[in-house]
């Protein structure tokens, strides 16, 4: 495929920073113990990269760099931490570099294990390889028969020396010496396939997980099984043993509950429901403390406590993102530090740009917040709202009353919430005689006061409700604004108009006071979603034949019309300034809009469709959400830091995949670096020294050049000094005396000779200039360049001293002068140094006007260099009185 505008195929405008909002997957953490520090630390797995965080804060320690693929499994030791991608794995140092990469399975790996100075991997193929850290040489490879023995579990049982415990799918156990390459025991198993194996507290004992949801507590020495125990939620995800005094065991379990038992009095005797809302990925008791680290799909990495009399574990620390999709994503404030996001998890979350700690989640929406707090939160599942769809917020009384309203899928009633108490508000806002089904609310705003919402329907009917009393304050039309849905309100900044837009495809706009429709203008094409820049009342329509039409709502007409996307239109965003319009759309595009020119500037891809699009109101992120995605996306605007050119693209022009962000910086600097490229590239425009041979042009040298010219006489009558400096005579280094009985000191003797003039007075043997003698070879060759240009680069004192030496009295000649005339002729026809040539040929006159009229070889000259003037200034003059007039009219009539 041809690709234009010079090549470029990443964007030009935005670079890839970070994602927020993602702290782990259903890849199982690691806890490591540092002794320099003596502190835990756990690693989570996202995507291509991994957290670590302080156990004691759960704060971010680290960010590892980021590998090709997603990791499929994760282990650490003291020193190295180890992540599994496809077939391969690397070994990170510091939780961030790759220090040693492992080659040569040829299956995806899904167990790791370090051993001592080596580290074993097992594929889904059932090929265990044993590899030197250090060499990233294979010491040993063991095959097994995957219909037979498939492995799914790995350990290394304490005090036993180069041995480790396999588990299989088929539910037998082996036990291998890898020094010897010795198969030493087989194990028969439960007949059930093994999920986890873990080394419980006491020597030879292990804990064995199945499928089918049974624990055994087996002594590996003996054969023996010590105790069973049984959880109802499905196969054993993980297990862990407490080592701080209390026997206790905990196990998770595929639907989010984990299940603590008594080893001693071999009973369950606690269940943690619900600690996860998907299946428990990993659970680690930390060594000889009360503190369990627990994590999962649902994005989240939770700390449990174990303080309370009946053994229960209670909520310690979290880090926790959206455990589905997003649905929409906001800026919230002026400040550009706080994103507002809705979720398919029913969820309203604030995400911090500049740090996590800032992180708060709003909550749950609940249909009746007192009830669930009365009856517990047992019943607060059937309580639920819907996720929210769509929502507005305003910031400018959040300390007073609520300032965000919401919209939820399927839902009539719009909710109220308060950011600053981090919370659901108290009212839900719907019209009361409407108490059908069908009905949902489907488009929502606030006004910049933050005093008045306006809710849009499904049914066509437009409401405004005061957000402080919850009350009802009027309705625009009759009985409905449109005959069709609502698919989008706006409110101006100051609460004079609203505009409207419905599925008929009209758009209205409406006194907000008395709620009258002043105007309507139908559309080409059914809205899709509407977006409305308040502080230059620029109007953005997203429609259904995936244009984008923009209107000013001053004159209510459309001012651009803008047409390229291949799908729907999920969400736009105007920069801050209102000069760019921002649309993302289901081609997976991310169009950036120019809208002075109208023309398309900026357009990439992305391997996931992006929902929504939001851009910083300090200008210098946008962030973006995507399907199936759990995060927040930033993208640097590249034009803050950066050269950037904004020519149009053209038609042609096929962008080209560009990758999510990651969660690290550090990458970041080299994908800004990627899309500079371009701009590098970009074409410079060279002006030329004059667009056209009609124009004037003017020079580009200062005004000090040319502009004091002809006041040289009196500049230097003013600088002249009173009287020149006098030298301090040197005092000798004896000071002489005159001799006699009183000494007395001799006075200077005085030098009463004038001054001699140094001026040497050369007459006639003055030499010519360059200038003169480049005047001379223009009476010949016709040719001025060379000679105006040695004037160009001369000082108002230079220009004088050339111009004066012109006449024949000092040093010059009648041709000389002619040549000159000639010269400035010449710059009067080309309309090239306008300026120059009016000052130079002031000052000309005002040096040889006694003599020019007693020359008539000069005379003819000058007769026929003021026609050129003349005709010059006429023309100048006539297109002065034109502006002049237009501006004066333009200035003084009432339009």
């Amino acid at each position: 495929m041809e690709r234009g505008a010079g090549d470029r195929t990443a964007s030009s405008l935005f670079a890839g920073f970070r994602a927020l909002g993602l702290f782990s997957n259903d890849i199982p953490h690691v806890v490591r113990f540092s002794a320099l520090k003596r502190r835990f630390y756990v690693t989570t797995c996202v995507g291509k990269s991994f957290h670590t965080y302080d156990v004691q804060k759960l704060s971010l320690v680290a960010i590892s760099n980021s590998v090709p693929q997603d990791i499929c499994c994760m282990a650490a030791d003291g020193r190295l931490v180890f992540a599994a991608y496809g077939n391969v794995f690397s070994a990170f140092a510091r939780n961030k570099e790759v220090v040693h990469t492992f080659k040569g399975h040829k299956a995806e790996i899904h167990l790791l294990q370090p051993f001592g100075d080596h580290v074993i991997s097992v594929d889904t193929d059932s090929i265990l390889i044993i590899w030197h850290i250090y060499s990233e040489e294979e010491y040993l490879q063991l095959s097994f028969d995957k219909s037979v023995f498939k492995i799914s579990a790995i350990l290394h049982p304490s005090t036993y020396l180069n041995k480790i415990l396999l588990g299989s799918e088929q539910g037998s156990l082996q036990l291998w010496n890898v020094k010897s390459n010795k198969l030493l025991y087989t194990f028969a198993g439960w007949k059930v396939g093994v999920t986890a194996l873990q080394q419980a507290p006491a020597v030879d004992v292990v804990a064995v997980g199945l499928m089918s949801g049974q624990v055994i507590i087996h002594n590996i020495k003996f054969d023996e099984t010590l105790m069973k125990f049984r959880q109802d939620w499905g196969p054993i995800t993980s297990i862990s043993f407490r080592t701080d005094g209390h026997p206790i065991m905990a196990a998770g379990s595929p639907c989010g509950h984990i299940g603590l038992w008594d080893l001693e009095d071999k009973k369950l005797i606690n269940q943690m429901r619900n600690a996860h809302s998907t299946a428990i990925a990993g659970l680690t008791f930390l060594h000889r403390e009360p503190l369990l680290v627990t994590n999962g799909a649902d994005n989240a990495l939770r700390i449990w406590i174990f303080d309370g009399p009946t053994g229960e574990g209670r909520l310690l620390r979290f880090r926790m993102g959206h455990s589905a999709p997003l649905t929409k994503i906001r800026y919230y404030g002026q400040n550009g530090q706080q994103i507002l996001s809705a979720s398919q998890d029913g969820t309203l979350q604030s995400f911090s740009t500049i740090h996590e700690k800032f992180n708060k989640s709003l909550g749950h929406g609940l249909i009746n917040k007192k009830r669930v707090k009365r009856k517990g939160l047992q019943n607060a599942m059937s309580v639920r709202l819907p996720p929210i769809i769509k929502f507005a917020a305003e910031e400018a009384r959040e300390s007073d009353w609520d300032g965000i309203v919401a919209c939820h899928q399927g839902k009539l009633s719009c909710s109220t919430w308060n950011y600053q108490r981090s919370t659901i508000g108290a009212y839900f806002l719907k019209p009361k005689e409407l108490k059908k089904d069908d009905v949902t609310a489907t488009a929502v705003d606030i006004t910049s006061c933050g005093n008045f919402a306006v809710i849009g329907l499904s049914s066509g009917t437009v409401d405004v409700y005061n957000m402080q009393s919850g009350i009802h304050r009027g309705r625009f039309g009759k009985d409905q604004a449109h005959k069709g849905s609502v698919r989008g309100v706006a409110v101006d900044g100051l609460n004079q108009l609203t505009i409207t837009t419905g599925s008929e495809g009209l758009l209205k706009f409406w006194n907000f006071k008395n709620k009258v429709l002043i105007h309507s203008v139908s559309l080409d094409s059914s809205p899709n979603m509407m977006l409305l820049h308040r502080d230059s009342g620029i109007l953005g329509l997203a429609l259904d034949d995936f244009s984008i039409s923009v209107l000013d709502i001053e004159t209510r007409k459309i001012v651009r019309e803008f047409s390229g996307h291949q799908g729907q239109i999920n969400d736009m965003a105007f920069s801050p300034d209102g000069r760019w319009l921002i649309s993302a759309s289901m081609d997976c595009s991310i169009r950036t809009w120019d809208l002075p020119s109208g023309c398309l500037i900026d357009s990439f891809l992305l391997d996931s469709a992006p929902l929504n699009v939001t851009m910083s109101p300090t200008g210098d992120f946008l962030a973006t959400s995507h399907v199936d995605h759990l995060g927040i996306y930033l993208w640097s605007n590249i034009s803050l830091y950066s050269v950037v050119s904004l020519r149009p693209l053209p038609i042609d022009y096929v962008p080209t995949v560009v990758m999510l962000p990651g969660t690290c910086q550090s990458q970041d600097v080299e994908l800004s670096e990627e899309t500079i490229e371009p701009s590098d590239e970009m074409i410079e425009y060279d002006s030329p020294e004059q667009l056209n041979e009609q124009l004037v042009t003017l020079s580009l040298l200062p005004e000090s050049r040319w502009k004091n010219l002809l006041n040289l006489d009196i500049i230097k009558k003013k600088n002249k000094p009173k009287e020149p400096p006098k030298v301090p005579k040197s005092a000798p280094f004896f000071i002489p005396t005159i001799p006699g009985l009183v000494p007395r000191y001799a006075a200077p003797e005085q030098n009463n000779d004038p001054q001699q003039s140094k001026v040497v007075n050369l007459g006639i043997l003055a030499q010519k200039s360059d200038f003169c003698l480049k005047l001379e070879e223009g009476l010949v060759d016709n040719k001025y360049e060379t000679a105006f240009n040695l004037l160009k680069e001369l000082g108002p004192s230079g220009i004088e001293t050339e111009l004066r030496s012109l006449s024949p009295d000092c040093g010059g000649s009648i041709e000389d002068m002619k040549s000159f005339l000639k010269m400035i002729r010449m710059m009067l026809e080309r309309k090239r140094d306008f300026e120059l040539a009016q000052a130079y040929l002031a000052l000309f006159l005002k040096l040889h006007l006694k003599m020019l009229p007693s020359e008539p070889v000069l005379l003819e000259e000058m007769t026929e260099l003021s026609s050129q003037l003349e005709e010059n200034w006429i023309h100048l003059q006539s297109l002065f009185n034109q502006s002049m007039c237009v501006l004066n009219y333009i200035k003084s009539a009432l339009l």
